[in-house]
C-alpha cells in the first residue's frame, strides 16, 4: 500500500550523520511538524539537525488526505461541549495562524495548491441536528460558515456547513520545499537515523541507534512522544484509517469541493489532479489500532461505498494513515513534562494535522526562541473537563483489560477466555494457540500468534518468507496483532506497529521486536 503521494518519488538524498557533534537544537521526525520547526528555527540562525527513522513524509504527513481546512466536521461543536468559549477561540486562532502560515509559505516557495470550498454533510436527517450545531460553535469563534441544502455530490445529503475558500495540497511537495528551505539555510536533514533517548542537562545527549548528538533543545516530532516522560501514551487513542484513489468514468467527476460526513464510518472526498487526470480521494472507516479483527474488511468497506456512488471507478491506490485522538481532545504540544525545559513536543492532532502541525510548530518555536503566541498560552493552561477525565479513565482501563486479557490467553496456553465486545473497536484478540501445529508458517499474507512454552510468538509469511518473532511489543509488553492489510504487526495498546520482519514502523516504541526466543 503506497499513498499516491509517495508514489513515485525519487529516493531521499540524506544528509550524513556525524556522532558526537552539538546542534542548537535537534528535531526528531521530518513530517510537517518537525520540518516546519527547524525551518523555523533556522531562520533564527540556529544550528539545527532533523533525524528521521525512514525518510520524510513516511508516516502521516505522507498518507493524509491533505486538507487545509478549518472546517473541520464536527469538531468545533465537540470542544465547545468540553471547554470555555476562550479555549474554543485558542484553538481556532491557533489553526488559522497555522493555515495562513502554510498557505503564505506555499506561495513564496511557487508550490501548487488548490482553494476548495469545504463542507461538511449529514447523510441522515439525524445528522443535521449535528450540523447545526458545528453551525453555532463556529460563527462563535468568528468562522464565516452557511448552510446549504445542496454540496454538489452525486448522491442525497440533507444539507451541509459549508466554508468558503479552504485548500487542499500536495503534502510531499510541501515537505520537499521546506527541506530545500532548511538546508539553504544550513540545516541539516539525515534519514535512517532513529532516536533512542535524550539524557542529561543542556546540551542533552541524543542518542540514537546510530551514535549520539548533542543539543540545548530537542524537539519530537514523532506523531506520538517516543519518550515516555509525561505519559502521553496513556492520553492518545491511535487511530487508523483508510483512503484511496480513483480514476472516474469519463461521464464522472470529482466533486467540486472538499467533503467529510457527520455519520460514521466517516467518509471524506476530494480531487487531486496528477499527469492530465483528475482523480476523486476518498478516505475513512477508521478504527482504533490493532483493535479490529480484519484490517482489510475496512478498507474493502470504503471501496464499497465509492463504488456505489461512482460506479465503474478503477481503484489507482489505496493506503491508511496513522492519528493519534487526545482523549480530551486538545492537541498536545510545547515543553514536554520532565523534559528539564529542554525537550519539546507536539502531538493529538484529532486527524487534523495540516493546520494543527503548523500550529505546533509556530508554539514550539516560539518557547524555543523566547517569543510569545497569545493562544498557545491559552491552550497550555487548558483544564480538563470531567468528560476528558473520563475518556482518560476509559481509554486506560480498556488498555489494562486488552493486556489482562491478551496475556491471560498466553498463560492458559490458549484456552477461550471472554475477550471485549465485537462489533467495536474493542475486537477481542486472535486466539493464541499452543499446539504442535500451531507453529507451523502461516499462508501467505497471514500471521498468527502461538504460544512456545510462555513465550508468545508472532510467525507469519509475506512474499514466501516465514518470520518468526517475539509477539510482544518493545513499548510496554502488549501482544501484537496481525494486520491483514498492511501485513505488519500492531500493539492494540498504544498503536506501536512493526514489520512482518520485525523493524519498527512507527508509534511509541523505539526498538525493532525481536527474533523468538531472543527476547
Amino acid at each position: 500500500m503506497t499513498s499516491i503521494w509517495l508514489d513515485r518519488r525519487t529516493p531521499f538524498t540524506s544528509d550524513p550523520f556525524e556522532p558526537d557533534t552539538r546542534y542548537d537544537t535537534v528535531v526528531a521526525g521530518a513530517g510537517l511538524t518537525g520540518l516546519v520547526t527547524a525551518l523555523l528555527l533556522a531562520r533564527s540562525g540556529q544550528s539545527v539537525l532533523v533525524l528521521e527513522a525512514r525518510h520524510p513524509g513516511a508516516v502521516t504527513t505522507g498518507n493524509t488526505t491533505a486538507k487545509v481546512t478549518l472546517l473541520q466536521g464536527t469538531f468545533l461543536s465537540q470542544l465547545a461541549r468540553q471547554y470555555s468559549r476562550k479555549q474554543v477561540q485558542a484553538y481556532v486562532d491557533g489553526n488559522r495562524e497555522g493555515q495562513s502560515w502554510l498557505l503564505r509559505y506555499l506561495e513564496e516557495q511557487d508550490v501548487p495548491f488548490q482553494r476548495r470550498d469545504a463542507y461538511t454533510y449529514a447523510a441522515s436527517a439525524q445528522g443535521t441536528e449535528k450540523l447545526r450545531e458545528e453551525i453555532g460553535a463556529a460563527t462563535t469563534a468568528g468562522l464565516d460558515v452557511d448552510y446549504v441544502r445542496d454540496a454538489g455530490l452525486p448522491f442525497p445529503v440533507h444539507g451541509a456547513v459549508r466554508m468558503r475558500n479552504q485548500a487542499q495540497i500536495n503534502p510531499l511537495d510541501v515537505l520537499d520545499a521546506l527541506v530545500a528551505d532548511i538546508r539553504s539555510r544550513g540545516g541539516r536533514i539525515v534519514s535512517g537515523v532513529r532516536l533512542r533517548d535524550v539524557t542529561g542537562d543542556s546540551p542533552s545527549a541524543v542518542r540514537t541507534d546510530r551514535g549520539s548528538v548533542r543539543a540545548d533543545k530537542v524537539v519530537l516530532a514523532t506523531g506520538i512522544p517516543v519518550l515516555d516522560r509525561g505519559l502521553y501514551f496513556a492520553k492518545l487513542k491511535p487511530s487508523r484509517s483508510y483512503a484511496a484513489a480513483l480514476q472516474l468514468q469519463e461521464d464522472q467527476a470529482p466533486p467540486p469541493g472538499m467533503y467529510i460526513s457527520v455519520e460514521q464510518p466517516t467518509h471524506s472526498l476530494r480531487d487531486y489532479e496528477v499527469d492530465g487526470r483528475n482523480l476523486l480521494l476518498v478516505g475513512g472507516h477508521g478504527h482504533q489500532v490493532g483493535r479490529t479483527e480484519s484490517e482489510k474488511a475496512h478498507l474493502a468497506g470504503l471501496l464499497d461505498w465509492a463504488g456505489k456512488h461512482y460506479p465503474g471507478a478503477v481503484t489507482t491506490h489505496t493506503w491508511s494513515a496513522q492519528d493519534y485522538m487526545p482523549t480530551n481532545l486538545m492537541p498536545f504540544f510545547g515543553k514536554l513534562p520532565r523534559g528539564k525545559g529542554q525537550i519539546y513536543f507536539g502531538t493529538g492532532y484529532n486527524k487534523w494535522g495540516m493546520t494543527n502541525a503548523v500550529a505546533a510548530a509556530l508554539g514550539i518555536s516560539a518557547d524555543i526562541l523566547g517569543g510569545q503566541v497569545p493562544w498557545a498560552d491559552t491552550i497550555h493552561h487548558r483544564i480538563t473537563s470531567p468528560a476528558g477525565a473520563f475518556s482518560a479513565v476509559t481509554l486506560n482501563a480498556g488498555v489494562a483489560a486488552r493486556m489482562a486479557t491478551d496475556w491471560g490467553k498466553v498463560s492458559a496456553g490458549g484456552r477461550k477466555i471472554d475477550g471485549l465486545k465485537r462489533g467495536t473497536d474493542q475486537a477481542p484478540p486472535a486466539p493464541v494457540a499452543a499446539g504442535p501445529s500451531d507453529a507451523a508458517a502461516p499462508p501467505e499474507g497471514q500471521g498468527k500468534v502461538y504460544r512456545d512454552g510462555n513465550r508468545p510468538v508472532a510467525v507469519s509469511t509475506v512474499d514466501g518468507i516465514t518470520c518468526r518473532l517475539s509477539a510482544v511489543c518493545t513499548h510496554l509488553g502488549g501482544i501484537l496483532h496481525w494486520n491483514d492489510n498492511e501485513r505488519s504487526w500492531d500493539c492494540p495498546l498504544h498503536g506501536s506497529r512493526f514489520t512482518n520482519e520485525g523493524q519498527l514502523l512507527e508509534g511509541p516504541a523505539t526498538k525493532d521486536l525481536p527474533e523468538a526466543g531472543t527476547a
